[in-house]
């Protein structure tokens, strides 16, 4: 069982939170309870754990909130390449004039399924998709599934995905 670096962030949070809670209720009922002198510096010590407890919950509590901010930056970022991923090729099965056949083969060899898994899913014969496949490497200018799919990874990532500056939209692909 992998635990998240966000749930190991909570326990971490939990456990400082019930210490400091600790650590300050004691040293309060010890600093008013009436102790004599000679303790006192131990009540002091505790207070001073009690307060680096609060640090540790505050620090614990930022890097949580940071953590939770960098995931949906990555969750936007990703849903931007999916997108732009999804235009790119589209756009370019446009421009190589790809049946919609062979526009679906073409996309389930990008997704690395075989042949065979192809046929089979398409209910056709593998010399079908064999002839197909053929087709789509030819009008791509391609030798092969493995040249096809790094076709649309470079053009992909010829151009930045999200913009730095303010804006949140995609990148224009349109050059596909």
């Amino acid at each position: 069982m992998k635990i998240s670096q966000t749930s190991l962030l909570w326990l971490l949070l939990v456990v400082q939170a019930v210490c400091a809670t600790f650590f300050l209720t004691d040293a309060a009922l010890d600093w008013f309870g009436g102790e004599t002198a000679g303790f006192r510096h131990l009540h002091e010590f505790e207070l001073f754990l009690s307060l680096a407890l609060i640090g540790g919950l505050i620090a614990t509590i930022t890097l949580i909130r940071a953590q939770g901010l960098r995931v949906q930056d990555m969750q936007r970022q990703l849903g931007v390449a999916q997108g732009a991923f999804s235009q790119v090729i589209e756009n370019q099965f446009t421009q190589w004039q790809l049946s919609n056949a062979e526009r679906d083969v073409a996309i389930l060899s990008i997704k690395g399924l075989s042949i065979a898994e192809i046929a089979e899913l398409r209910q056709t014969k593998e010399g079908t998709i064999k002839a197909q496949s053929a087709a789509i490497y030819r009008k791509a200018g391609v030798s092969g599934r493995l040249q096809l799919l790094s076709f649309f990874v470079e053009e992909l990532l010829s151009e930045p995905l999200v913009n730095t500056s303010s804006s949140s939209e995609p990148a224009d692909q349109s050059q596909a």
